[in-house]
């Protein structure tokens, strides 16, 4: 049973982001996919044919993490944008943020300022339904920074791929359109899972 990448050319057209940096950017997510994939069957095959004590399925196994976040980030990313986007509601995600940041206009500059950190990365507006709160993280690398048991609400891609085409160096313009194309209504549908 293998993953097959979802189609998102629906978001072709979309203000500030050119067709050229969308493409690139779903094929890179469809190479996470195969890779995904590819991965589950070599691992697969290792189980049967009795090699999971090999330095080999080791590092597979290790692969792995890098491969499926890497697919399932970008499917989180490209799933809570829109064209045009639409405006958050008064409901329970803006209130809660607006509880534990004095605003939610302060929220979003702290999101944003995550972002603008130096490297590469996902920046992620986390929910932890276990201590009821949320967190804004950087996540380093696909598998470097998930807080366990957290819930992805909102994921901006920060690595150079999903800008330099547009933007070249200027992150912050590409954080903007971002922000401006961002689908609230199913990023606030995340929070209720």
């Amino acid at each position: 049973m293998a993953y097959e990448a979802k189609n998102y050319e629906h978001l072709l057209g979309m203000t500030g982001m050119s067709d050229t940096l969308l493409k690139n950017h779903f094929t890179l997510y469809q190479g996470y996919v195969t890779n995904t994939n590819k991965l589950l069957d070599a691992m697969m095959n290792m189980v049967k044919e009795g090699k999971t004590a090999s330095p080999e399925f080791a590092e597979l196994k290790r692969r792995f993490g890098w491969e499926w976040n890497g697919m399932r980030m970008h499917e989180l990313y490209f799933g809570n944008m829109k064209k045009s986007g639409q405006s958050m509601s008064e409901g329970e995600l803006k209130k809660s943020l607006t509880h534990l940041f004095g605003s939610f206009e302060n929220w979003e500059k702290a999101f944003k300022a995550v972002g603008t950190m130096r490297g590469i990365g996902w920046v992620v507006l986390a929910y932890d339904p276990e201590g009821k709160k949320l967190f804004n993280l950087w996540i380093n690398e696909h598998d470097v920074g998930h807080l366990a048991g957290t819930i992805p609400l909102l994921i901006m891609d920060v690595f150079e791929h999903a800008y330099m085409v547009d933007y070249g160096l200027k992150k912050v313009d590409y954080i903007e359109t971002f922000f401006r194309n961002i689908d609230w209504p199913l990023v606030e549908k995340r929070l209720n899972l």
